[in-house]
């Protein structure tokens, strides 16, 4: 069984909405452990003032240490749908960019399919899944084991 360290923006309820279909998804696929999907919002070290040294470093450093543990990166590309860029959320981006210096497989999901990809992410996935048709059906079932690639197939800039 697969571990997983799922990265997306958690900043509104629209994001946490898509966090929570990726979350199904990978916990209906037989080959993720669905005990083992670490999500960043659910430790956020409460114990120290938000965006305090202490607490920066915190997270920082557990989110690094999850990244480096995982199986499998997951990352939801979609940051603000209601804008006509594809600008995607940094902190996400910087964990696929350590995700893939590690050699960790990364899969992307997008809801907003319409919005073209960065030809960083596209090069660097492993598998792409276009959650705005049946790619939360298609992640539900995708083999985390053997893990195919799957391409975006997608215009870039």
């Amino acid at each position: 069984m697969n571990n997983v360290y799922l990265a997306a923006p958690f900043f509104d309820d629209a994001q946490k909405q898509r966090i929570e279909q990726v979350k199904a998804a990978l916990k209906a696929n037989p080959t993720v452990n669905s005990d083992g999907i670490f999500i960043p919002e659910e430790h956020q070290f409460e114990e120290e003032p938000f965006g305090s040294r202490a607490w920066q470093q915190y997270v920082y450093a557990s989110d690094m240490r999850q990244v480096h543990r995982a199986d499998i990166v997951v990352a939801i590309l979609d940051f603000d749908m209601t804008s006509a860029t594809n600008e995607p959320d940094s902190g996400t981006m910087f964990e696929v960019g350590a995700a893939v210096a590690e050699k960790t497989p990364v899969l992307i999901v997008q809801f907003d399919a319409d919005k073209d990809l960065n030809l960083m992410i596209s090069q660097g996935l492993t598998a792409y899944f276009d959650a705005s048709k049946n790619g939360l059906k298609e992640l539900a079932t995708y083999d985390c084991d053997d893990l195919r690639s799957k391409p975006a197939k997608r215009p870039v800039f």
